[in-house]
């Protein structure tokens, strides 16, 4: 398994109005117009699953696997040759302030990970600064 880790972000809402958003994707609908579409568009959510496309890879769709409340939102992809699994994790560092890493872990051949790997790691990181930037407490 290749694996992508984003950036430890900052979130200025508790974890538990961050998680309340992210282990029920559908509550996405209501902010997918703020997702920035030059590289990744079309967006569609409901409770257990996202789906989007991501250029070069294509259409992607992520299920919702495992939820640990306020801690870990855990997803596994379909639509795509390979196995890929994300965890969104929350640690709360204080009322207003939680630390958010996205990782990434996909099954992917010697062929395709130096196809894949750059966008992926892209994809990755656009995620958690959108992530970082939504208004978890009016969704």
């Amino acid at each position: 398994m290749t694996e992508f880790v984003s950036e430890v972000k900052t979130i200025l809402h508790s974890n538990a109005d961050i998680y309340r958003v992210l282990s029920d994707m559908g509550k996405l609908n209501l902010v997918k117009d703020r997702i920035p579409s030059d590289k990744i568009e079309g967006f569609t959510f409901n409770r257990d699953s996202c789906l989007f496309r991501v250029n070069p890879i294509g259409e992607v769709k992520f299920d919702v696997v495992e939820r640990q409340p306020n801690k870990l939102v855990k997803f596994k992809s379909e639509n795509l040759p390979f196995d890929v699994f994300l965890w969104i994790q929350l640690v709360s560092k204080g009322e207003k302030d939680t630390k958010m890493r996205l990782t990434v872990r996909a099954d992917l051949n010697s062929f395709l990970k130096p196809m894949i790997s750059r966008p992926m790691k892209e994809a990755l990181d656009k995620i958690a600064d959108v992530l970082t930037q939504l208004p978890y407490d009016s969704i």
